[in-house]
């Protein structure tokens, strides 16, 4: 019998083509749980989907992500509608999705979870200006929390190691499981009532959905947003985001962080003070230093060797503008003078006296001049003015 020969490539080729004539293969409903999941850079989602016994390798490209009304995650349940498929380089088949819808328990909480989150930023709830500042020395941190387990001694032995003095009050809560969120939403009213702490730390470590499920009830958003005392939520793991997040007027991504928050480090405070202190110091170092230089300049000055030197070259100059002014007057008063002087002279030239010296007379009728000889009749009486005094005559 004689065989053919193909390479690995033809080979690849020929099963791929082999799935993508097959009508089956090219849309088919796909139920299984999420693990592995990645969601790439570029957009593109990589996952396993498993059941009990097998699984498949799944890949969602961003053409199809933008339409997810959720985000998927590790254990999930989903049903996916795609295609199966062979990626010729690695030789293996895998499922391409195009669409995706949760199943089950998990499902129904994500969608209460995003309902609830859109009716509470709706109201305003979320709002920044609603955000109280976390006091910057606080003598008292209040937790609420279990008893049990890692959460309460990481944030005491984090805040102890800060602050020494800093006082840590715990109220214990169940942090998960029915009735938690009335229980933890009562703690946040007892602890306000009560006064017992400048700042309210509200945490648990990490779980599923479910686990984390009471911080998502709106009985304990309520009390985070009518609550006095400032509150940080520590809730989960660093991705991990609840209702209790969005409310509080910090979010803390581990109940370590949230202590660090919470808690001024002592040390580094006094080292800052310390810095601030030196810089002080320095500084007011440079402006003596500087002062004292201008004191050496000054004393230096004439002003300070020979004090009435300035003043009297001061007195000099006033002496002398006093001269120039006094100069200046006589100049101009003799320039006047002759000024009005051949004014006087204009003046007496053309005065009528002058006129009736030479043998001019102004005569006059009825006290008025007369000019022509059109103004006098036979019989008028007229005045006669001349350079020694005034006649009467009649016209004849």
């Amino acid at each position: 019998m004689n065989y053919q020969t193909i390479s690995v490539s033809e080979l690849n080729k020929y099963i791929k083509e082999k799935f993508e004539n097959d009508e089956f293969f090219a849309n088919v409903l796909v139920e299984g749980e999420i693990s592995n999941f990645k969601h790439h850079y570029t957009g593109h989602m990589y996952f396993t989907l498993k059941d009990e016994n097998s699984l498949i390798k799944c890949i969602m490209f961003k053409s199809y992500t933008s339409h997810l009304d959720f985000v998927p995650q590790d254990g999930m349940k989903v049903m996916i509608l795609g295609s199966v498929s062979v990626f010729e380089r690695d030789g293996t088949y895998q499922l391409y999705a195009k669409a995706m819808k949760q199943l089950g328990k998990l499902g129904d909480l994500r969608a209460a979870f995003e309902e609830l989150k859109a009716k509470l930023e709706k109201e305003g709830l979320f709002d920044t200006t609603h955000k109280k500042k976390i006091p910057m020395m606080p003598n008292n941190i209040g937790v609420l929390t279990s008893n049990t387990g890692a959460v309460i001694r990481d944030i005491i032995n984090v805040s102890t190691r800060r602050n020494p003095n800093v006082h840590i009050r715990l109220l214990p809560v169940p942090v998960q499981g029915e009735g938690a969120a009335q229980k933890i939403a009562e703690g946040i009213q007892f602890m306000n009532e009560n006064n017992l702490a400048d700042v309210l730390i509200i945490a648990r470590g990490g779980g599923s959905l479910e686990d984390l499920w009471p911080f998502n009830e709106e009985i304990v958003a309520r009390a985070i947003y009518h609550s006095e005392i400032p509150i940080i939520s520590a809730v989960g793991h660093e991705t991990d985001f609840t209702i209790s997040d969005f409310v509080a007027d910090l979010r803390a991504p581990t109940p370590s962080a949230a202590a660090e928050l919470a808690v001024t480090n002592v040390e580094e405070l006094k080292g800052k003070l310390q810095g601030y202190a030196n810089r002080y110091q320095q500084s007011l170092m440079r402006k003596l230093q500087l002062m004292q230089l201008r004191y050496e300049k000054c004393m230096k000055s004439r002003v300070f060797t020979q004090p009435m030197q300035k003043i009297n070259e001061q007195y000099m100059v006033i002496d002398m503008r006093v001269k120039s002014m006094e100069y200046a007057m006589i100049q101009k008063l003799e320039k006047e003078k002759v000024k009005a002087q051949k004014l006087m002279l204009q003046l007496d030239a053309l005065s009528p006296l002058k006129t009736l010296a030479r043998g001019y007379g102004i005569i006059s009728k009825n006290g008025q001049v007369v000019k022509s000889v059109k103004q006098l009749n036979q019989q008028d009486e007229i005045s006669i003015q001349m350079q020694d005094g005034k006649t009467m005559a009649k016209i004849i």
